[in-house]
């Protein structure tokens, strides 16, 4: 029988504990590794990090999510290089290796979620936006926009925001509530509501008048250089008692306050609904504004320029251009002019 002497049983040991320390190495290499390798596809998932969430419920759902191989790795390496995780929400990918995780959660370099809002949109549709992009549900920012005492801290003398959530795109924080979103619209509307010439001379009433204005000019024009025209045309109007006669103010009716389909055509029917915002029904400005407008639109309500116009018509819908007349009777033949062109006479 062969005899081992203390020297072959030290190689032999270290033998041993060589293959093992390389195994190791090789098992730790490839556990730190992304689970998608270079030209894979990879899988992504958004880890919101509140205030006191351990490294552990994070490794569970990075695992599910599989985006890292193991759950009990992640959080033994998190261990060993002491991770202190910061709050905030990222996005993780496979293709991320546990390192790479390991320096975006300490990073506080917030994920976040790019909104664009158009010009002209309403509460409720700027609403519908931010619920599907993931931002907040729709029926809490319409709700917050309501809120009285929210309202009273922008010294807004609405019963809604309805005109002040300015038209931008914005990179909101997924962690947001829907307060928060509705102070960063109404900041930014502030912001550049005080690049409008004449805006530093406003009061709180008056600046709703220019808004109430200003979101029916968004509404009718199309090209920018008529939108000071337009709003020329309604203050015309404004100054001698006359009627708006806005079809805008009527698709609001219809669809923000009796929440019908956006009509196709507005009727003789749809002009004598009972509304104060029906401007074919009542001389002045409605109670409140029917859109948010956007720079063009405030600018023009903000400094109408002194015109003789009192109608515009639609003359070219394939560029929105407009005819702006003094009296009735030009107004007509205008209109009667275009039939003739649309039929081709």
């Amino acid at each position: 029988m062969k005899k081992y002497t203390p020297v072959m049983i030290a190689v032999s040991v270290f033998a041993v504990l060589l293959v093992c320390c390389a195994a190791g190495y090789a098992v730790w290499q490839f556990m730190m590794r992304p689970v998608s390798l270079s030209g894979e596809e990879t899988v992504s998932v958004r880890v919101e990090v509140p205030s006191g969430r351990s490294i552990r419920s994070v490794a569970r759902e990075l695992q599910h999510a599989g985006v890292i191989r193991s759950e009990l790795f992640f959080y033994a390496a998190a261990r060993a290089a002491d991770v202190k995780l910061k709050s905030g929400v990222y996005t993780v990918s496979s293709g991320m290796s546990v390192a790479d995780i390991f320096e975006l959660i300490q990073s506080g370099r917030q994920d976040y979620i790019a909104v664009s809002i158009p010009e002209g949109l309403t509460v409720s549709k700027i609403a519908g936006l931010l619920e599907d992009a993931g931002v907040t549900g729709r029926s809490d920012f319409i709700a917050a926009s309501r809120d009285a005492a929210l309202l009273a801290d922008y010294a807004i003398p609405a019963e809604s925001f309805e005109g002040y959530l300015f038209p931008d795109t914005y990179y909101f924080n997924p962690a947001m509530d829907a307060e928060q979103v509705v102070r960063m619209m109404a900041d930014t509307f502030f912001a550049r509501v005080a690049t409008v010439a004449g805006a530093e001379r406003l009061s709180a009433a008056d600046l709703f008048y220019v808004v109430r204005l200003a979101s029916i000019v968004e509404r009718e024009y199309r090209l920018a250089d008529e939108a000071p025209l337009i709003a020329s045309v309604f203050a015309n109007r404004l100054r001698r008692g006359i009627g708006l006669y806005s079809c805008a103010t009527v698709e609001y009716v219809i669809t923000e306050i009796e929440g019908r389909p956006h009509p196709d055509i507005i009727t003789n029917k749809d002009l004598k609904l009972e509304s104060p915002y029906n401007t074919y029904l009542w001389a002045g400005l409605p109670p409140g504004p029917i859109s948010n407008p956007g720079l063009v639109a405030l600018n023009a309500a903000a400094n109408p320029p002194v015109t003789p116009y009192y109608y515009f018509r639609l003359v070219d819908p394939a560029s929105g251009a407009h005819h702006f007349s003094a009296d009735f009777d030009e107004h007509v033949d205008a209109g009667n002019l275009y039939t003739k062109k649309a039929a081709g006479r």
